[in-house]
Parts: C-alpha cells; sequence; structure tokens
C-alpha cells in the first residue's frame, strides 16, 4: 500500500497550535490551509493581549500578507480557524472546560511553537514562558486520545557547548522539573546567584530554557517530533518572496547597517551563516508531523533544519552581498550613509563603536538639545550595542549541525509534496536571496512603497557625498592637530637633545 502524500495524511484531521500569532506561526497555518485544502479545523491557542481578546487578535492577524491569497481566493478555507483562549504559562493552559473538552475530543495534531525567542530574559521569565509553557500544552496532550503527533519546535542552537550538533537527544544536567520547581521556590537574587552554574555552556535563557524542554520532551511518552531550526529568516518563496515580520536576527542587522546606524560588528567573517528561510523551515515543520504520525513511535524524532553544507554562505559574503544590494535598494529616512565593516577583533570593534557609534550619537543628541529638539540617538546606540552584544556569541562561533534525517525525509516524499512542501537549500541562489530579503524588509517590515526607491537613492546620492565630505574634514581636523603638536614640541625636542649633548 502506498504511503499517504502529506495533504492527504492531513485531511479531516482536526489541529492545535499555539504560537500562531508569531512569525513562523502565521506561515504554519496559512501553508497548512493552502496546500492542506482538506484539514480539519484549526484551534489557535491565543492569549488576551492588552485588553483584546483571542478572536480579535486572529482578525487582525488575517489581514496581514501570510492570508493574502486566502483572503482573495479561499476565504472559506479561513473559517477553519477557531481560536482558543489561553495562557501558556497558566496550568491547565487557562482554558474553560468546553475548551478543554472540544480540544481534548477532536485534536490529534499539535503544534508547539509558542516562545519568547529574546535572549535577554531572565532566567524566571523565560523558564516560565518556554518551559513551563511546554509542559502544560504536553499535560493537555497526553489527555487526547486521538493524538498521532505532537511537533515541538526548539532551536538548532540548543546544546551550544556542543561544535557537532546531532539529530538527537541531549541530556540537562538538572531536569526541567526541579528547574521550575527552583524558580517557583527561590528568590530572585538567588536565582541569579545560581544562573551561571545552571546555565553552563549555554550563551543565554533562550538556549538553556530550549534545552530544558527537549530534555523534558524526549521522556514524555508522545508520539513526538522536535524540530531544531537554525537562523529563521524571511521566506524564500511563500507567503511571498522575502516577507518578514520581525527584527530578529540578520533582519536588525541589515535595518541597522542599512539605516547607517550599526557600522562596526564583531563577528568572524569566515564563519558560516547559518540561516534557513521561514518557509523552508515550515515546510520540514508539516513533513515532520507526517513521518511522526505515519511512524507511531514513542520515540522522539530529531530534525535539525539547517542550510546544507553544499550550498553554505559566510557572514563576510553575505556582508558583501547584502551592502551591494543596499546601496542599490537604500531604505527610506537613513540616519547616515551606510558604512564600516566586520571585524574579529575585539579591539578594533571597540574603538569602532566608540568612534563611531557611541561619540556620534552623543554629537548628535547634543546638536538636538541646542536645536530645541529631542534627543534620541544616545537611548538608539545603547540597544544597538546591546543588541550587537548577544548576537557576536553566535557570529564568533561555528558549529556542524547534522541534517541526515532532514535528507532522509526529504527522500521520503513523493515527488509532488517535495515541490509543494520544499525544504533543501542547495536550491537557494544567496545573491538572489540576500536580493529579495532586502526589498521584503523594505516593503513588509519598514513599509517603504517601492514608489520610495527613486527618493531613497537620491537622498543615499546626497549622504555618500556629505559622509566624504565629514570624512575630509575629519582628516584635515586630525592632521591639523598633530601638525600643531610636532610644532609645539619641536623647541622641547631640540631643547631635550642640546640638554643630552
Amino acid at each position: 500500500m502506498a504511503t499517504k502524500s502529506i495533504p492527504d495524511w492531513f485531511s479531516k484531521k482536526n489541529i492545535l497550535i499555539t504560537g500562531s500569532t508569531g512569525f513562523m506561526g502565521k506561515v504554519l497555518i496559512s501553508k497548512l490551509l493552502l496546500s492542506c485544502p482538506d484539514i480539519g479545523d484549526m484551534f489557535l491557542l491565543i492569549r488576551r493581549k492588552k485588553g483584546i481578546d483571542s478572536q480579535a487578535r486572529l482578525h487582525l492577524i488575517l489581514q496581514q500578507e501570510p492570508f493574502r491569497i486566502l483572503r482573495e481566493k479561499y476565504p472559506e478555507r479561513l473559517k477553519k480557524l477557531i481560536p482558543i483562549n489561553g495562557d501558556m504559562i497558566v496550568d491547565g493552559l487557562s482554558l474553560s472546560d468546553t475548551d478543554k473538552e472540544r480540544l481534548t475530543s477532536k485534536v490529534s495534531i499539535v503544534f508547539n511553537m509558542a516562545a519568547n525567542v529574546r535572549f535577554d530574559l531572565s532566567l524566571k521569565i523565560a523558564v516560565k514562558t518556554n518551559t513551563v509553557g511546554t509542559i502544560n500544552i504536553v499535560a493537555l496532550a497526553k489527555q487526547m486520545p486521538l493524538l498521532e503527533s505532537f511537533i515541538h519546535v526548539s532551536t538548532a542552537f540548543s546544546q551550544c557547548g556542543e561544535l557537532i550538533l546531532e539529530e538527537r537527544a541531549y541530556q540537562t544536567n538538572v531536569s526541567a522539573e526541579v528547574v521550575i520547581n527552583m524558580v517557583n521556590t527561590l528568590t530572585d537574587q538567588a536565582l541569579d546567584e545560581m544562573r551561571p552554574q545552571l546555565l553552563g555552556d549555554q550563551p543565554n535563557t533562550y538556549a538553556y530554557t530550549k534545552a530544558l524542554g527537549e530534555d523534558f520532551l524526549s521522556k514524555c511518552g508522545l508520539p513526538v517530533g522536535i524540530l531544531r531550526p537554525s537562523i529563521v529568516a524571511a521566506s524564500w518563496k511563500e507567503p511571498a518572496p522575502g516577507w518578514v515580520d520581525n527584527m530578529n536576527g540578520p533582519t536588525g542587522l541589515m535595518i541597522g547597517a542599512g539605516k547607517g546606524v550599526i557600522r562596526s560588528m564583531l563577528c568572524n567573517a569566515n564563519y558560516l551563516m547559518n540561516v534557513i528561510p521561514c518557509d523552508m523551515a515550515i515546510n520540514a515543520t508539516i513533513a515532520l508531523a507526517w513521518q511522526v504520525g505515519l511512524e507511531k513511535s514513542t520515540k522522539p524524532i530529531f530534525l535539525n533544519a539547517t542550510a546544507n553544507q553544499e550550498n553554505s554562505i559566510s557572514w563576510g559574503d553575505a556582508v558583501e552581498i547584502g551592502r551591494k544590494h543596499i546601496y542599490e535598494n537604500p531604505f527610506s529616512q537613513p540616519l547616515w550613509y551606510p558604512g564600516g565593516r566586520v571585524t574579529s577583533s575585539k579591539i578594533l570593534h571597540w574603538f569602532a563603536v566608540l568612534w563611531l557609534h557611541t561619540m556620534p550619537a552623543y554629537l548628535l543628541d547634543t546638536l538636538l538639545i541646542i536645536t530645541g529638539n529631542k534627543p534620541f540617538m544616545i537611548r538608539v546606540q545603547n540597544k544597538v550595542n546591546t543588541g550587537l552584544e548577544l548576537l557576536q556569541y553566535y557570529t564568533m562561533k561555528e558549529w556542524n549541525f547534522c541534517h541526515d534525517n532532514l535528507r532522509d525525509l526529504q527522500h521520503r516524499l513523493c515527488p509532488s509534496d517535495r515541490e509543494t512542501f520544499f525544504m533543501d537549500t542547495k536550491l537557494i541562489s544567496w545573491n538572489e536571496y540576500l536580493l529579495t530579503y532586502i526589498l521584503g524588509i523594505r516593503q513588509y517590515f519598514l513599509k517603504d512603497d517601492p514608489s520610495t526607491l527613486p527618493r531613497a537613492r537620491r537622498v543615499f546620492k546626497f549622504l555618500y557625498f556629505a559622509d566624504c565630505l565629514l570624512k575630509i574634514v575629519l582628516g584635515v581636523f586630525v592632521a591639523w592637530i598633530m601638525y600643531t603638536w610636532i610644532i609645539s614640541a619641536k623647541p622641547i625636542i631640540a631643547t631635550l637633545i642640546e640638554t643630552n649633548d
């Protein structure tokens, strides 16, 4: 008997998605509705936020780009989306009795995508958001008699102390349950003191709590698949080429550099920049759910969704290609002409930050205060420098991600599924992708209409000449100071020579 295709396997199945309002969650919902038209109901666990309930939040999300084709061509499929009021960090997910009964009696596939991806969260907040939430959704899934597949989205950087990341379970030194008990009973001060010992080789609380979640899931006894994507970036093709809705990872770097704010980055240019477009990561997520459901195994399946080593790109090459495309397709309202460089020297980077980030920020804010305007550059630069410090761990280190399971999964797909649920990064032309990425940032995140490009190019040309003029003025000023110092020091030097004679 032939294996069912992915759309056939999803047919009539009801699913539950957490994290549906996030970057990857939107792509997942859109892809499932477009590519699996006979899918059952999709329950979306959405918490009330700033006074807006789940229904209203879903309505706002459906107006965004990922759902444009569905709105225009298949509006009836959107009726399959059912928002459920809930909160991941609350015991029982804060579900009503009616909603709990609906979910436990109808759902057969769970996608757990909810997470806070910030690197600078306190241990307590990170554990409650990323680890407690995972344990709570597992507790609900264990009450689902129809459950066939539970998919958890983690990160390829969940074991940063390892140089080779295999597609297998890694055990943490302390279990998730023990860490949660510590978070619930110890003071913030005690947790801060224990944090270095708990984190060990992990660079931040995000990676640590993802590792805790993986360890817990690998022992939970459910049919589990754990996806580990590397740096998730703008889409390659879907829902639209270059679509992105946040400033995480490379997106923030490109915006900061393109606006002239970031002029130095601590980075080893020779190391590989392991990114994966969000649509490829989502396709791997869907295919993994299909695989777990077919195999019906209680042993977790791990999948490293990372760039193929046969078609990789270094940080240095990515920066140069990106620089070229930003010069040709500049962002609107830049603060200054883009420039600067990447360096692996901490000393050079420190001086560059001082001269090209901090001092200009103080100078500009001083001018703003003098002219009666509100200063903002020091605040902006402080945020930029903090962000760069958090990212430099990943730009100054390199990992080798095994992806045998991902390759095997691709081979298992029938030809039509392989085309529909594309996930092979060997297909990517990095030059074309980075151009699409930058244009996507302009259009979808910065809301720069393509019609603004001619004016943006004129502004860039003006800033280029202003930048050159400033460099000349600074060069002349430094030369004049050196000349003045030499002239003033001549008599002293001559006197010292005569005295020694």
